[in-house]
């Protein structure tokens, strides 16, 4: 299976996802602002490092779950920097659902680009890397939004989302289909 089909398998699974929370939530995450989503990808980054480092644990969860949640997340953080923040849930699901293929495609753009042009070497990478490159663009995205958005010589805050968005699709395939 090439990476195109994984990726959409895996999109089609968030995807999925979103719409049923949207069903029961609305669009109530269109007033969160960017730092908030930032935050909230961390707080789940830093639960997948968690869950690969120890060996116990009390809740039971999973990297797959965490993943999905990053994805989703990091396309809700791209919309609020496409549309701005609103003061209500100002989407009905459809028009969510539009904002957010537009994200995917976007990503996936990237990903084809930066697979021609690096070669896939991310298939040789091990899981705990890519926790480790989502948390290193968290903590570029944070200093980037403390310094209101400028950068001198940085990519800006929406290819640092559209990074996440990859790596985490790279975890959960290699997490979901075994090499052949």
């Amino acid at each position: 299976m090439n990476t195109n089909k994984q990726f959409d398998l895996i999109i089609k699974d968030t995807r999925n996802l979103f719409v049923k929370k949207t069903k029961d939530y609305g669009t109530a995450w269109r007033i969160l602002r960017l730092t908030s989503l930032t935050d909230q990808i961390f707080i789940k980054a830093s639960r997948i490092r968690s869950l690969q480092e120890n060996y116990t644990q009390r809740v039971e969860e999973n990297e797959d779950s965490e993943f999905v949640g990053i994805i989703n997340y990091s396309i809700m953080a791209l919309i609020q920097i496409e549309l701005g923040v609103s003061e209500k849930a100002d989407l009905n699901a459809d028009e969510a659902v539009i904002q957010y293929n537009l994200q995917v495609e976007k990503a996936k753009s990237l990903m084809k680009d930066k697979n021609h042009d690096y070669g896939e070497v991310w298939r040789k990478m091990r899981v705990s890397s890519l926790t480790d490159l989502i948390l290193q663009k968290l903590l570029r995205i944070k200093q980037i939004e403390d310094n209101a958005g400028k950068t001198l010589v940085s990519e800006g805050i929406e290819a640092g989302y559209l990074d996440i968005i990859n790596y985490s699709i790279f975890a959960l395939i290699h997490l979901n289909f075994k090499e052949q």
